[in-house]
Formats: C-alpha cells, sequence, structure tokens
C-alpha cells in the first residue's frame, strides 16, 4: 500500500491543538528534530537478548483474585522472564518471594500508584521502586498526572502512565503537557480500558503518534493489568497472558531492563512474536517469528499516523528516503494479534 492513508480518522484533528501544546510545554531534548543534509535514521545502540515481561500485574493485596505467590508463578510457569507486582496503592516486596526468582525468573518491584482528579482516574505505574510510593492529588488534572510522575522520580523509580481512556479519563492534550514521562500505555488487557477509543476519543494508539508528532519522545507498552487468575478466562475479565513487552537487555536484571525501557530498547505485543529489529541508516526490518500457518501484515507508520509502507513480507523492511520525522511499525497476523516497535526517530546528516 503506497503512503498518505492516516491511522485514524480523528489522529489529524487532535494533533493541531496537541502541536500547540507541545511546542510550548515540551522539554528542550524532545523538541522535534531540525538537520541539515540527508535523512537518516537516529541508530538505536542496543545490545543483548530479549527478555519477556508484564509491567502490570494485580493480586490479592489490592483487587485481584490470587496471592502474590500464585501471580508470580503464573507468570514464571508461562514463559515470563520478569514481572512487575502492581497492586493499587500498595507496595507488594518482592523479597517475600524469592523461592521463586532464579536466573529464569526476575520480580521487580512496583506499585500502581492510584489517584484521581474530579472524575478522572489517574493510574501511574511506578517500576523498581525502593518502597511504597503515596499518591498525590493537586489542582488541577494535569498536575495531578505530574505530580504522581514526580512522586515515581523522586525515589528513582520508572513511571508509566495507564489506560489514559479508563472512564475516559484524559487524552493526548494532557499528556501533551506532562514531563519526564517515557512510557505509556497503548495497549491494555483489561475489558473496560477502550483500547480503541470511541466516539470523538481516539486510540491509545492514535493518541500515541499525536504525542510523538507533537515531539514529545515517548514509548508504547502493552501490558495485562491482570486482576482474575482463577476461574474462567473470558474477554469479559482481566485475565493474564494477553499483553507484554519484549526488552532487549544485557542481562535479566532490573537496572538494566529500566534503562532499555526508557531507552525505547523493546517492542510490545498481544501474541506476535518478533525475532529481529534491525536499524541501519536508511532502512528498517522486521524479522517476525513464524506461528504455524498464520499470514502477517506490517505497516510502517510516520508521522500523524500516516501509513508509509503496507507489506505482507516477512522480513518486512521499510526504506527511508525522505524526513518522515519517526518511523514504527505494526505487526498484525491473521489471528488479530499485534506487536507494535517503538518509533526510530529520523535526523539529517
Amino acid at each position: 500500500m503506497n503512503r498518505h492513508t492516516p491511522v485514524g480518522s480523528s489522529l489529524a484533528t487532535l494533533a493541531v491543538g496537541c502541536l500547540l501544546l507541545l511546542a510550548a510545554c515540551t522539554p528542550a531534548e524532545d523538541e522535534p528534530r531540525s538537520f541539515a543534509g540527508d535523512p537518516v535514521f537516529d541508530l538505536p545502540s542496543w545490545s543483548g537478548r530479549w527478555f519477556k515481561g508484564n509491567t502490570h500485574a494485580h493480586t490479592t493485596n489490592s483487587d485481584g483474585d490470587s496471592t502474590p505467590d500464585y501471580v508470580a508463578a503464573w507468570y514464571k510457569e508461562h514463559g515470563y522472564d520478569f514481572l512487575v507486582l502492581s497492586d493499587h496503592n500498595v507496595f507488594t516486596d518482592p523479597a517475600t518471594l524469592a523461592h521463586l526468582v532464579d536466573d529464569s525468573f526476575l520480580l521487580i518491584p512496583g506499585e500502581e500508584v492510584t489517584s484521581s482528579f474530579d472524575s478522572a482516574s489517574v493510574h501511574v505505574n511506578g517500576l523498581n521502586l525502593p518502597h511504597l510510593v503515596e499518591a498525590r492529588q493537586a489542582e488541577t488534572l494535569i498536575a495531578t498526572i505530574q505530580a504522581n510522575v514526580d512522586a515515581i522520580r523522586e525515589v528513582d523509580g520508572v513511571p508509566h502512565i495507564n489506560h489514559p481512556n479508563f472512564r475516559w479519563s484524559f487524552g493526548a492534550e494532557e499528556l501533551a503537557q506532562v514531563e519526564h514521562d517515557r512510557l505509556l500505555e497503548i495497549w491494555n488487557g483489561h475489558p473496560t480500558v477502550h483500547n480503541d477509543g470511541g466516539g470523538a476519543s481516539p486510540s491509545l494508539e492514535e493518541i500515541w503518534d499525536i504525542l510523538l508528532t507533537g515531539g514529545k519522545t515517548i514509548f508504547g507498552i502493552a501490558v495485562d493489568d491482570a486482576h482474575h487468575f482463577q476461574g474462567e478466562f473470558h474477554p469479559d475479565r482481566a485475565n493474564p497472558g494477553r499483553g507484554w513487552v519484549a526488552v532487549r537487555a544485557a542481562a535479566l536484571d532490573a537496572a538494566e531492563l529500566m534503562a532499555s525501557l526508557e531507552a525505547g530498547h523493546f517492542y510490545a505485543s498481544t501474541g506476535v512474536e518478533l525475532v529481529e529489529i534491525a536499524v541501519r541508516p536508511t532502512s528498517l526490518e522486521v524479522h517476525i517469528a513464524q506461528d504455524r500457518d498464520f499470514r502477517y501484515v506490517t505497516m510502517f507508520i510516520g508521522a500523524s499516523g500516516e501509513i508509509l509502507l503496507e507489506t505482507e513480507d516477512n522480513p518486512a523492511v521499510f526504506q527511508l528516503t525522505e524526513d518522515v520525522g519517526y518511523v514504527r511499525a505494526r505487526v498484525s497476523n491473521s489471528r488479530s494479534d499485534y506487536a507494535w516497535t517503538q518509533p526510530v526517530f529520523v535526523t539529517r546528516r
């Protein structure tokens, strides 16, 4: 497919307002890139192997239906390399689950720092926390989101902002004004978070493109937000195993994984596995792990959600010939599973 096809019809309209906000509010390091010369990709300096993990799961310490021991064991038994237990305003200490940790499975301390402003839910996960982080409230919605991001940063944790469309709480306009955040949920396995948007509210993926197009460096994660490990596994229940990240790191180590997440050295998935993501000065290659007889389509997406190329090739290859701001890939299979690579930004040499 040729370029100039938008990912979503609401994207362009919302982008106008958010571009203005980002111009005023985005820190200098996140300003749109402008260089002279031929366009090339800003090459990631990554190394190591892929580690599969989930950064959003609940236990009986908050509103989950299973103990921390049961939840952690479920992920270990299902081939995950790491897990963050993120109970609402509760610090579930991995030290109490040390018998499950070994050289193939890591528990990273975390919390879903849970606040609100008026009717809006403000949930920010804190990853690799040293202890409980108290939720904060402020005088505006944006200030409340910022206050909880800041609370996590103050203890050297890594924040990721959760499910903006949950209860239709906030969108691109608000997120454009938040600082010191690098991770945003673009897919969440809970049945009531409205990943695909609705009415005048864009999808989480469209929100991501609005922010990227405005110059904000933000990376997209997929999570379970699992609550229900007992009983039926059903689309109307928040079951595990639905969304995850595969992080490229030198070792299965919390600090290494956090650094890779914040650098965008990972992909997000709901079922599609990638073997390799190869970035060269003028090309981006996505190598897909073949699963049975499933078929695959890869879309390479640029600024404003523009589809630059659609292909069924594996590996899928995009050749950079002009400044398109950034390029990311979304791979879908014939079962409607997805994988999302992180944006690779265009500079000029």
